[in-house]
Order: C-alpha cells, then sequence, then structure tokens
C-alpha cells in the first residue's frame, strides 16, 4: 500500500482558540501547507480533554454513582488525583451510554469545516480531523475500584464506540475524515505509574486496538497519538527512554486490522534533547506505511531546539514528521494566535528536512 500521509507536520488535536471556527480558520492559515489535516481545536468544554468523558459521558449515567468530588476550590480539578472519583453502582452488572457527545460535537465543527472549505479559507486536500480518546483514558475516573468497575464500563465504552464511528462516517464522508486515536492514560498505565490501576495495563491498550479501528472504513485515515499528557504540567510523567511508546506502536500497526496511516510518539523534556539513550530505541520501530510523527516542537526553546532533538531522533530514524509533544490548546502564552504563529515559524525554519538528512 502506498503511504497516504507525507506531511511535515502533525497537529495533534486542541488548539488555543476560543471557537471552532477560529481554530479552523487560524490554523488553515498557519499550518494549511504544512498537514494533511484540521483538528477543530477542541475548544470549550474539551479543551479539558478526557475532563469532557468524565462530566458529559460518565457521571451522567444512572448506573454510575460519583463517589468522591474534585477537592479543587474551582471545581475545575487542577491534578490527575482532583479529578471526581466515579463507581459502578452495587447490583449494575452492565452500563449502556446511547450517544457519545464527542461525536456531535465532530458532526457539528465538520459543518463548519465544510463551509470554510468550500470558501476556500481551508485548502482544497486537507481532511477533518478527529482526536478520539481511548477506553483507559476515557474511563480514567473509574478509580474507586478500577478491578471491579473497569471491565464494565469498558464494555460499554467499546459498543458505544461501534455504533458512534458508525454514525460518525455516515455523516461525515470517510474520504474527509482522519481519526486518531488519543492515549496519555494508557501510557502511564502500561508504565505503572498510576496508583490506582492493578495489572492487566497491556490488555487493557491491546485488546481495543483489535476490536475498535476495525470499526472504520479504508477511507478514512487512522492515526495513534501516543503521549504521557499534559495535564497539569508536561509532562505528566517523563520516561526513561521511547522503548514503550515503541512497542505500542508497532503493536498498533500489527493488530488495527486496517491501514495505519500515521503515528504521533512524543518526545522528551528539552534537557534530553541530545540524550541518544532516549532516542535509541526507534531504531526498532516498525511503521509500515504510516507517517511517524515525533513529538519534538516544544514551547520552550524554539527553532534551535527542536533542531538538536532532530539531529538527534535522525541517528536512529531516517524519515520523519515533527509534531508539538501534546496538543497545545494549554501551552503558556496569553495569546493563541501568536502562540500557534510561533508554532508555524519554529517548524518552518527548523528545516526538519535538512536537519534530518533527508
Amino acid at each position: 500500500m502506498v503511504r497516504r500521509v507525507n506531511s511535515e507536520l502533525l497537529l495533534v488535536g486542541s488548539l488555543p482558540a476560543d471557537s471552532t471556527e477560529t481554530a479552523l480558520r487560524e490554523a488553515a492559515g498557519f499550518f494549511g501547507d504544512l498537514v494533511f489535516a484540521l483538528p477543530d481545536g477542541e475548544t470549550g468544554p474539551r479543551a479539558a480533554w478526557v475532563g469532557y468523558e468524565r462530566e458529559r459521558l460518565v457521571r451522567p449515567n444512572e448506573g454510575v454513582a460519583t463517589v468522591e468530588e474534585t477537592e479543587s476550590p474551582t471545581g475545575i480539578p487542577r491534578h490527575a488525583y482532583e479529578t471526581p472519583v466515579f463507581a459502578v453502582k452495587p447490583g449494575v452488572t452492565e452500563l449502556r451510554w446511547e450517544s457519545w457527545p464527542r461525536i456531535d460535537d465532530a458532526i457539528e465543527s465538520y459543518a463548519v469545516f465544510r463551509e470554510l472549505r468550500d470558501a476556500g479559507v481551508i485548502p482544497a486536500g486537507l481532511r477533518f480531523q478527529v482526536g478520539l480518546p481511548f477506553p483507559s483514558s476515557a474511563l480514567n475516573g473509574f478509580k474507586a475500584d478500577f478491578a471491579r468497575d473497569y471491565p464494565v464500563a469498558e464494555r460499554a465504552f467499546e459498543d458505544l464506540a461501534a455504533r458512534e464511528l458508525r454514525r460518525l462516517t455516515a455523516a461525515i464522508p470517510p474520504g474527509d475524515l482522519a481519526i486518531q486515536w488519543d492515549m496519555a492514560y494508557e501510557t502511564q498505565d502500561i508504565e505503572r505509574v498510576l496508583a490506582w490501576t492493578p495489572e492487566g495495563a497491556w490488555e487493557r491498550f491491546a485488546g481495543p486496538v483489535t476490536r475498535l479501528s476495525r470499526h472504520l472504513p479504508e477511507e478514512v485515515l487512522l492515526g495513534y497519538h501516543l503521549c504521557y499528557g499534559t495535564f497539569p504540567e508536561w509532562p505528566m510523567y517523563e520516561a526513561r527512554d521511547m522503548e514503550v511508546l515503541v512497542r505500542m506502536a508497532n503493536f498498533a500497526v500489527a493488530n488495527s486490522g486496517r491501514p495505519v496511516d500515521w503515528l504521533h510518539l512524543a518526545g522528551p523534556r528539552y534537557l534530553r534533547s541530545e540524550d541518544r539513550t532516549f532516542f535509541r530505541p526507534l531504531v526498532d520501530l516498525e511503521p509500515g506505511d504510516a507517517r511517524v510523527y515525533l513529538g519534538i516542537v516544544l514551547p520552550i526553546d524554539g527553532t534551535a531546539g527542536l533542531r538538536r532533538r532532530v539531529a538527534t531522533a535522525s541517528r536512529y530514524i531516517g524519515d520523519f514528521g515533527v509534531a508539538m509533544y501534546c496538543g497545545f490548546g494549554r501551552q503558556p502564552g496569553a495569546d493563541g494566535t501568536e502562540t500557534m504563529r510561533e508554532h508555524a515559524r519554529v517548524v518552518r525554519e527548523a528545516g526538519v528536512r535538512e536537519v534530518r538528512g533527508g
């Protein structure tokens, strides 16, 4: 199969904008010639990433009890230990969700995307990108008795995802879609840094990989975003090296039951830009026809920092694009427009292709 994604830059998802239209307009202007797809910015309640699933999906379910509320004085969690804690109610053995609010938002945002593309604001060849959390990330609030409750919730979530992916691809032409599975809690679970999860982290990642992506038509572009999160700090956990991300990526490519078009692997903190041991596992990456994006564009050290990380990574992988470590809707800087302008400037000035020798 010919590789379907070749751009130099990936926009992971969240953008520092106050509305879908603003996000799409500004992203098209700054990045339209650098990317293959545009996300809608994940604005409003979705800026909290899986906080959206906690509040709009999990909490309202009649089979779920809220065991503990956040201790944050504002009511908005400031870190992972301040998120609400949920449990499946006693006697409940099955959960069901009728719809996924995130899919409603995607369909609504696509209408804006299409209008802007028809008007020439968005380049004709770009797709509409939708980021969806994987089960462990979406259901991270089941901390009261994770071993008991998570399997019940996960079965219901997979059933929901299967139905809602069909609804999404009925509402949006598959040839216009790029779907990205977002994983932060999955990676931390496998690294064994989540205090509330028991054994079985690899299966919590691998099982859904073998089942969920098969529901997507092959015309839909598919990607996996693998990182360690930015809630509240970047990153939530810094790995020793990229071994876990490479192992997860290889499994996803081999077991998704359909083509994988891109892989996003988060990079290190800036002080490890020249740490060869961090990047060395990339020699074992087997991406097939997927485009590899390394999350090595950081909001703190600009063009020079990106060049250092590109040069180090190039010792172990010959062909890759770049991206922010994670989404950058919550990155430092009060002016979202300037944040996006700076992101585009750094990627262009860094000359990634020249630095890596491509």
